[in-house]
């Protein structure tokens, strides 16, 4: 029997194909259209629910086959966006967040979540060469490109050596303007590690996606000219919306 939506799209249903794939495949039809353009909010499952004549269950199967192939992205408590065009992120030896994503037509802009003095434990310590227990600054800041957030650092600075950059965050969000007020006007990436994951709760709500879908996760090294490691940072990217790209 093939029944058909309230938009006239037919659904079959006793013919081997399940509903969810066929709705699915009926939204990418119309993304591919253009129909739906990058960024557009989805309708919402209960309106999903009643276009199709389906159950819930049902329609939200549909959107994870989307979001994980990459289509859709999921916020929490916002609904269903169809995907837009990624960030490439380049780690490179000298990444600059502002720099980067305005080098690709989007607007870019940070929000320092948390500042906090903390005791080093043995791997921040080795990072930045100095003994365990010192007392280090951590940054917690949130990247955005085009008001959406893309990336989740924790960085850590040297104390006393990064005292003024608490200071400087008050006026200015940026990392590296906060690195010149200490007497670093420039720094290097000396390492990097990639990693996946799944991403914490709090870690899904302020990159605004599901907590089933990975993040990429970077611990990266930043010395100064002369060698000297002045910033250990964790970075938490949306796979969604960014990919890595590394640089010589």
């Amino acid at each position: 029997m093939v029944e058909v939506s309230m938009t006239g799209a037919p659904l079959a249903r006793g013919q081997g194909v399940a509903l969810w794939r066929q709705i699915a495949a009926m939204i990418e039809g119309e993304i591919a259209r253009g129909a739906k353009s990058a960024g557009e909010r989805l309708p919402t499952e209960a309106v999903l629910t009643s276009r199709f004549g389906v159950n819930r269950h049902t329609v939200r199967r549909a959107l994870e086959d989307l979001e994980a192939r990459g289509l859709i992205r999921v916020e929490q408590g916002r609904g269903a966006f169809v995907a837009e065009d990624v960030v490439d992120y380049r780690l490179g030896p000298r990444t600059r967040f502002s720099e980067l994503v305005r080098g690709q037509n989007r607007e870019p802009a940070g929000r320092i979540l948390r500042i906090s003095e903390i005791q080093a434990e043995t791997q921040l310590a080795e990072a930045l060469g100095i003994r365990r227990g010192r007392p280090v600054l951590r940054i917690d800041r949130l990247g955005l490109a085009d008001g959406r957030p893309v990336v989740l650092g924790a960085h850590h600075l040297p104390l006393p050596r990064c005292t003024k950059a608490a200071e400087a965050l008050e006026t200015n969000a940026s990392i590296t303007a906060a690195l010149e007020a200490c007497g670093i006007p420039d720094y290097r990436r000396r390492a990097s590690r990639i990693t996946a994951r799944l991403p914490t709760p709090e870690e899904a709500d302020l990159l605004q996606q599901s907590r089933s879908r990975p993040v990429l996760v970077a611990e990266s090294l930043n010395v100064d000219p002369a060698g000297e490691p002045v910033d250990w940072t964790q970075a938490i990217y949306a796979a969604g919306r960014v990919q890595l790209v590394v640089e010589p």
